[in-house]
């Protein structure tokens, strides 16, 4: 009997120690109730996946933003658009040169021929009447000259290079006159529109004179540019017009062979 009490005891000891350790850790954790309200560990927020969905939610454009990020894009191609047609402008932009060296119809004819110049309009300036016509400058009373002004552009031809055409085109040592033409209104004159013109007229000038290209003094004006006044329609682009006229077959055409300009 007492050798079977012996036997027993230790597994009465483990029992009780393991009965000891249960109500251990049922003390350690809280009641649970029915009304819990703690989330299963599934259903609990990652502070990590909340940082992503916030991320992904600025992404989207909101309900009244639709197609912000189109709109950033065209508005970004349009800016680009602007910068093209602001070189394409800067590239093809024109500068000004007023002539006067007697008829403008041949002034225009030889000009308008010439790489680099984009028009030439034919009219009077230099005189103290606003809006004069052809009858009233041709009386002389107005003071005007018979000019061509040329939009012209630089990148393909020069100030320079439009001087050297000026001085060939016409006699620049007669005054008030070219050739059958005789008044001031044909008198040789370079309107200049910038300091850069006049001080490229004036070394052309000196250049010239040094060399005794004319054999006799240039007589050619330089005054700033003023107010310059079209001529009537029937007098632009007069050559092209009246190819045939005695006087284009006489005057304009011998000047337009000499220059190498008549094709």
């Amino acid at each position: 009997m007492r050798f079977r009490s012996l036997f027993v005891w230790p597994w009465i000891t483990a029992a009780l120690f393991l009965a000891s350790v249960a109500a251990a850790q049922s003390s350690a954790d809280p009641p649970k109730t029915n009304n819990e309200t703690t989330p299963p560990a599934s259903e609990k927020s990652d502070p990590s996946q909340d940082t992503a969905k916030d991320t992904t939610e600025d992404s989207t454009p909101a309900p009244g933003a639709k197609g912000k990020g189109k709109s950033s894009k065209k508005a970004k191609t349009a800016k680009t658009k602007a910068e093209q047609i602001g070189d394409a402008k800067a590239k093809t932009k024109t500068e000004k040169a007023t002539f006067g060296g007697g008829c403008f119809w041949s002034i225009e004819a030889i000009f308008e021929r010439i790489p680099g110049v984009k028009s030439v309009v034919s009219g009077f300036s230099g005189g103290t009447v606003a809006s004069p016509d052809y009858e009233m400058v041709c009386s002389g009373e107005t003071g005007h000259a018979e000019v061509v002004r040329i939009l012209y552009d630089p990148d393909t031809i020069t100030y320079e290079d439009l001087l050297d055409v000026f001085w060939s085109a016409h006699d620049p040592t007669t005054l008030n006159s070219q050739g059958e033409d005789f008044g001031t209104q044909y008198r040789s004159v370079i309107f200049y529109h910038t300091e850069d013109q006049m001080r490229a007229a004036r070394k052309s000038y000196k250049k010239l004179t040094a060399a005794g290209t004319f054999g006799r003094p240039i007589v050619t004006d330089l005054v700033p540019a003023g107010p310059f006044y079209p001529a009537e329609k029937y007098h632009q682009d007069y050559y092209r017009k009246h190819r045939t006229s005695e006087y284009c077959q006489m005057v304009i055409a011998p000047k337009l062979r000499k220059l190498k300009l008549l094709k």
